[in-house]
């Protein structure tokens, strides 16, 4: 059997499945499979956010620090999802932790590398654009339920 490329497995990943086949190669270039163990982190919130992951399997939970109640798990990521958004914008700074929750098999995929292939041609950037802010929108919606959950209920 024919060892799968990033660029199969980005096909059959439902963030990526329905992007341009031109898209989806130059997306590809910037991918590695990684591994990580239950319990090891992704991203630290306030360090460099040098990449973003397609989950294959496992599941990842987004933490923030509450000071009253330590780390609170804001939203848990199965594969299918794609865990982290910084990379895309300025500082370039984890705004949560990311933990594996089960042992994970991702690709990795280096920001840099994308931030620049997404200046150099506009329907790569438009492409992830689209889909990132889908992924910002979906956050926050999970982020304003939780700490309504943390701090109580939304006036009325």
């Amino acid at each position: 059997m024919k060892k799968k490329t990033i660029g199969d497995l980005l096909r059959e990943h439902p963030f990526f499945a329905d992007l341009e086949p031109q898209v989806l190669d130059v997306v590809a270039c910037c991918g590695q499979n990684v591994h990580f163990a239950s319990g090891e982190l992704l991203g630290r919130e306030g360090q460099e956010a040098s990449f973003f992951y397609a989950l294959r399997k496992g599941r990842v939970a987004i933490e923030t620090f509450v000071p009253s109640r330590g780390a609170v798990t804001i939203e848990t990521v199965d594969a299918g999802g794609v865990v982290g958004w910084s990379w895309l914008v300025p500082p370039h700074l984890w705004v949560f932790d990311a933990r594996a929750v089960l042992p994970v098999r991702a690709i990795a995929f280096d920001g840099q590398c994308l931030r620049s292939r997404c200046e150099t041609d506009a329907a790569v950037g438009h492409a992830l654009l689209r889909r990132f802010a889908g992924l910002l929108a979906e956050r926050l919606r999970a982020t304003r339920l939780r700490l309504l959950d943390v701090y109580g209920h939304a006036p009325r």
